[in-house]
C-alpha cells in the first residue's frame, strides 16, 4: 500500500464556502484535487493499493481509497465536488469513526497528529506503524535517487505553504526519513507523480 498525506491549511471546512466555479479561491483546493488525481489515477485507469489523505485545516481528513473508488474522474471540478460532499457529511463523523461519503471516500474528524497516529503510530515511535513507514517529502531531504523504497510507505507533504513549525516537529517525531525528489521545487501533485515513478521502477532500477 502506498499512501500520501497532503496538508491543506487554507481550505474552508464549510462546504458552502467551496465554489466549483472558483476552486483555487477555496484555499487552493485545486492543488489538493490535483494531488488526489496524481495519487490514484493512471492513464485510462486507477492505481491499486493507493490512498490519498487530505488534511483540511488541521480539523478533518478526507481519504480517497483507490481500491474502492467509484465514479471519480481526474478533473479538478469532479474531485472538488467530492471534497465538498465530504465536508457536508462532517456531522456524521463521530469521534474517530468516519463518515462514508461515497464509494472509496471517507471523512474523519482528525487533524494531522491524529491522522499520523492512525497510520504510523504516536510521536516518538519508530516511524513504522500499522499501515506503513512515514517519509517526509521536503526540499531539505536526502536525494530520492540514493534511497531504497520503503515497504508500505506513507508520504507526507505540504500544499503551497511550507510546513508550519508545529507540523514539522510532529512529522519529525514520527518520520523514519526525509527525502527530496530533485534539485528543483515542484508542485505537490508533481512530487507525487515523481514518487510514484520511483516506486514503480523499484528505485529507478527496473523499467
Amino acid at each position: 500500500m502506498r499512501q500520501f498525506v497532503v496538508i491543506g491549511r487554507d481550505v474552508p471546512t464549510d462546504p458552502d464556502a467551496i465554489s466549483l466555479s472558483d476552486i483555487p479561491g477555496a484555499g487552493r483546493l485545486d492543488l489538493l484535487c490535483r494531488c488526489v488525481s496524481a495519487g490514484v489515477f493512471l492513464s485510462h485507469g486507477i492505481r491499486e493499493s493507493v490512498r490519498v489523505h487530505l488534511v483540511i485545516a488541521d480539523a478533518f481528513t478526507v481519504t480517497f481509497d483507490a481500491d474502492t473508488l467509484r465514479h471519480l474522474h481526474p478533473d479538478e471540478r469532479n474531485v472538488a465536488a467530492r471534497v465538498r460532499d465530504a465536508l457536508a457529511a462532517k456531522e456524521d463523523a463521530i469521534g474517530h469513526m468516519p463518515a462514508d461519503v461515497s464509494p472509496g471516500v471517507e471523512l474523519r474528524r482528525m487533524g494531522l497528529d491524529a491522522t499520523l497516529d492512525r497510520l504510523v503510530g504516536e510521536a516518538g515511535g519508530s516511524g513504522r506503524g500499522p499501515d506503513g513507514t512515514l517519509v517526509q517529502l521536503h526540499e531539505d531531504g536526502d536525494p530520492l535517487v540514493d534511497a531504497d523504497p520503503p515497504t508500505d510507505p506513507v508520504f507526507v507533504l505540504s500544499d503551497h505553504h511550507d510546513f508550519a513549525p508545529a507540523e514539522a516537529e510532529s512529522i519529525a517525531d514520527r518520520a523514519e526519513r526525509r527525502l527530496r525528489v530533485g534539485p528543483e521545487l515542484l508542485h505537490a501533485d508533481h512530487t507525487i507523480t515523481v514518487v510514484h515513478n520511483w516506486l514503480d521502477t523499484d528505485g529507478y532500477a527496473s523499467y
